[in-house]
């Protein structure tokens, strides 16, 4: 990655969880799996990285307040409220929130238990 295309490191976002469950009583073949859901609040200028990807942790996101722009493969993407993204098993990204308001986004997601 050349030195223009660096994730800034991450900082301004903070993130609580709202709730979670465990998949494995629920769903056969799904043990050591939670289902999570986060509340992801993103200060004016806040950095959400590094750049990762999704591979084993499918999600989605929904935005409720503020803009938040998603940088994949080259292109950045900004997304305001009541628009989200899937984050699948083809998504490397990182995220940023370039306005001048916090951002909100409700993010669920499946995750392996720690």
């Amino acid at each position: 990655m050349s030195k223009e295309h660096e994730v800034p490191p991450t900082q301004g976002v903070t993130v609580t969880l709202l709730s979670s469950i465990d998949l494995g009583p629920e769903i056969e073949g799904m043990a050591g799996r939670q289902l999570r859901m986060r509340l992801v609040t993103m200060a004016p200028g806040a950095v959400f990285g590094p750049l990762h990807d999704h591979k084993d942790r499918p999600g989605t996101v929904y935005i409720l307040q503020g803009t938040i722009t998603d940088h994949r493969d080259g292109v950045a993407t900004e997304y305001g409220p009541g628009v989200g993204w899937p984050e699948d098993r083809h998504t490397t990204h990182w995220l940023e929130n370039r306005g001048s308001v916090a951002a909100v986004e409700i993010s669920v997601d499946i995750v392996k238990q720690g």
